[in-house]
């Protein structure tokens, strides 16, 4: 095993927070593998790119010899996480939870290494626990400390309703790092506060408190809002190979760094040469070409990235998109663009209702994908190329 100096570089990578390092390099230093556990609530049948961030993370430990553990909470999933909600969430049925948890375990392996990953669930040890435990764990924690989240700090002065089961989340997160006897724990920055539950209530049942890496969350390809499937500024894992290197290609210049620090597996040194590359004259569709193909091969298998590499130059080559056309830069209001109103500020049609004809004949295309949606939108922070008809080329960039 590496040594904890050797490790730290990339561990450190794209990591907002250690909480606390002194004690993370402490962990490191005893040359044993650690267990590190990070927990997916299965709320949603399908992962995207976003969840990945955290799953990313895990195979870098796994690549360093320590025990991954990934938790599906498929016991808090029927509590429903109340993080960053303004109303109770509703709480997934059993049946959900089972369907969902299925398919989690079918998606992971497309990064991780199933003969090194522990896949577990928290309904093992929550379900034996009863009533008296609950009440037991409970009293470990404080109404008070609950108030100092800021999600239920706001809903509470803002007369907002708190179920008294959405207190019991947090606690049952930070009971599973003391029945998995967590040496680290990965999560969202916006999980810091149930991550730092795991902390305390280690302490209280005696064990060494665990380390907390929290990772940023991904922006979508609006470049603003967190991925996510309800804004529509998400890449799906499951999506086809030509959609998912479509959208990546979609996402601004200023963007892509961001996911190469965040998505991809190359070394730091080597994104840092690709960044001199680009500052000194390279074309950045150049650089976000590698990107893509890395992201689609990880999903759709070795060679999938250039094939559809291949088939995005062919549209330049073969003439169906020119190399040079009119460029324009256009503010999205209320958070996207519609892309009628796109092609008529983009000069593409006349009108709004010139627009809409042409969307409804099949005739408008964005990034070459056929669209016949009238509500279509375009997301702030990506750029797209328009046409219309065989000839009527634009290139559009949306602000937010």
């Amino acid at each position: 095993m590496l040594t904890a100096a050797e490790q730290m570089p990339e561990l450190r990578r794209g990591v907002h927070e250690i909480l606390v390092e002194a004690e993370f390099e402490r962990k490191l230093a005893r040359g044993r593998p650690l267990k590190i556990k990070a927990g997916f609530d299965p709320t949603a049948p399908d992962l995207h790119l976003g969840h990945t961030v955290l799953i990313n993370k895990m195979r870098q430990f796994q690549e360093f010899g320590h025990q991954v553990i990934f938790l599906i909470g498929d016991f808090t999933g029927m509590i429903g996480d109340p993080t960053g909600k303004s109303a109770t969430r509703p709480r997934l049925t059993p049946a959900d939870v089972e369907d969902n948890a299925r398919t989690y375990q079918e998606q992971i392996f497309k990064i991780l290494d199933p003969e090194r990953t522990l896949i577990d669930f928290n309904s093992r040890w929550m379900g034996a626990l009863g009533a008296a435990g609950m009440i037991e764990l409970a009293a470990r924690h404080t109404v008070a400390r609950m108030l100092e989240r800021d999600d239920f700090s706001k809903r509470y002065r803002s007369g907002q309703p708190i179920a008294i089961h959405e207190f019991l989340y947090p606690l049952v997160q930070g009971y599973d790092s003391v029945a998995l006897e967590a040496d680290v724990e990965l999560g969202g920055t916006d999980q810091t506060f149930n991550l730092l539950v795991g902390r305390q209530l280690q302490a209280d049942y005696g064990q060494e408190p665990q380390v907390v890496l929290t990772m940023p969350l991904l922006e979508g390809l609006d470049g603003v809002n967190k991925m996510s499937k309800s804004l529509g500024n998400y890449v799906g894992i499951t999506e086809a190979a030509g959609e998912m290197f479509g959208k990546l290609m979609s996402i601004s210049d200023t963007l892509m760094w961001r996911y190469f620090e965040l998505l991809s597996f190359r070394p730091a040194t080597d994104i840092s040469a690709l960044r001199e590359a680009v500052t000194a004259g390279r074309n950045p569709r150049d650089v976000k070409f590698e990107l893509a193909a890395e992201i689609v091969d990880r999903f759709h298998g070795q060679g999938s990235g250039e094939r559809q590499k291949a088939e995005f130059l062919a549209r330049f080559r073969d003439g169906q998109v020119p190399e040079q056309m009119p460029e324009f830069t256009l503010p999205a209001a209320g958070g996207a663009l519609k892309l009628a109103t796109a092609l008529r500020e983009a000069q593409v049609a006349a009108s709004a209702s010139a627009a809409y004809r042409l969307i409804d004949q099949g005739a408008v295309r964005v990034d070459g994908e056929r669209v016949m949606d009238r509500d279509a939108s375009l997301q702030p922070g990506g750029s797209y190329v328009l046409q219309a008809g065989k000839r009527a080329f634009v290139r559009v960039t949306v602000t937010s």
